[in-house]
């Protein structure tokens, strides 16, 4: 097996170029004690360049996946069995994002701790990514995401 082949595991594929750290951080991989590889603009006929991260024994909830779709929204899930990928899944961000953004707006009632409500976006727009909060209706765009 060659130094960063994995054998039962998880690897996310065509992450934009630069994207690695930023969605190793999201989905806390600081602490994970398997291996874990980090390719870093790696040649891609499809895209230019891209980034890859191969995470051995473990896999993705639904709400990291939904974490890596606000950042990577082309990026595939490959899952990988006794060294084989058995099933490539294509990352579709979904129309509802619940409780991974904060609002920027501090007058939005998300932003009240005693109110106790969950931070929830409407996509309003894909390509060029938009969102809207369902409360206040401010509408930010990826360089405004702030993670809960």
């Amino acid at each position: 097996m060659r130094l960063l082949d994995i054998k039962n595991g998880t690897v996310i594929d065509h992450l934009p170029p630069g994207t690695a750290f930023k969605i190793s951080r999201l989905l806390k991989l600081e602490g994970y004690n398997d291996v874990i590889g980090l390719l870093i603009n790696v040649e891609s006929t499809k895209y230019g360049k891209k980034d890859l991260i191969k995470m051995e024994g473990r896999g993705l909830s639904e709400e990291e996946i939904n974490r890596v779709a606000l950042f990577a929204p082309n990026a595939t899930i490959n899952i990988i069995r006794n060294s084989k990928v058995i099933k490539k899944v294509k990352i579709r961000l979904p129309d509802t994002i619940r409780g991974i953004l904060t609002c920027p707006n501090p007058n939005c009632i998300t932003n009240k701790p005693r109110e106790n409500v969950e931070n929830i976006f409407h996509v309003i727009s894909r390509n060029p990514l938009k969102m809207m909060c369902h409360y206040c209706e401010r509408t930010i765009t990826p360089e405004y995401f702030k993670l809960k």
